[in-house]
């Protein structure tokens, strides 16, 4: 590979695979110089530090995983997609341990890129609840309880942090449905739509 060859996106394609190879902690630019066969000060003409690559790969991981959890809603609706969505989730950030570490840098609020990370997700997520008569207020309670749920849990299997023998993919499929069942009492409500 000669230096003509690399550009920003495959510095971001070779970070994201030794991201989840290595664990994004032990990511440095050395490595990823290593991997590109180029010296490591190559990679500031496309990154000011390491930080600058992390938080691409945060970017990265959220556009990958946005892609798939909409895929996987399409053709379906109502708590089918949501499910869809969630196994989605799962499925990607359980495969990409370092990706979704970068991601967990996420804040939603921190400037306008990030504000619109997340939107189109969000946007059918609105759409979905608003098919079951959900209010808007409490599907963003829902959106809480979901991600919180999702990170949450991947967060444990990631770290290997469940000790029982007993199947984990059981215990995400036992999660989701008291998750879901949880929000069947706030369909047809809508009364806070019209709160001032």
């Amino acid at each position: 590979m000669t230096k003509g060859n690399i550009n920003k996106q495959l510095i971001i394609d070779t970070s994201a695979k030794l991201a989840n190879k290595v664990g994004l902690e032990n990511l440095s630019l050395k490595m990823i110089a290593e991997e590109l066969n180029i010296k490591s000060p190559s990679l500031y003409n496309h990154f000011s530090n390491l930080k600058d690559i992390k938080r691409c790969l945060m970017f990265y991981g959220w556009k990958q995983l946005e892609d798939k959890m909409i895929d996987s809603a399409v053709g379906v609706s109502g708590y089918e997609a949501l499910k869809n969505m969630c196994y989605a989730f799962y499925n990607y950030t359980t495969n990409n341990k370092g990706i979704f570490e970068a991601m967990l840098w996420y804040n939603k609020y921190d400037n306008e890129k990030t504000i619109h990370l997340t939107q189109r997700l969000y946007d059918l997520i609105f759409k979905i609840t608003n098919t079951l008569n959900i209010s808007e207020r409490n599907t963003r309670h829902v959106i809480r309880t979901v991600r919180s749920f999702l990170e949450g849990f991947v967060l444990l299997v990631n770290n290997n942090s469940f000790g029982n023998p007993i199947s984990v993919k059981e215990s995400f499929d036992i999660s989701l449905e008291i998750i879901i069942n949880g929000i069947k009492p706030l369909e047809d409500n809508k009364e806070e739509n019209n709160e001032k």
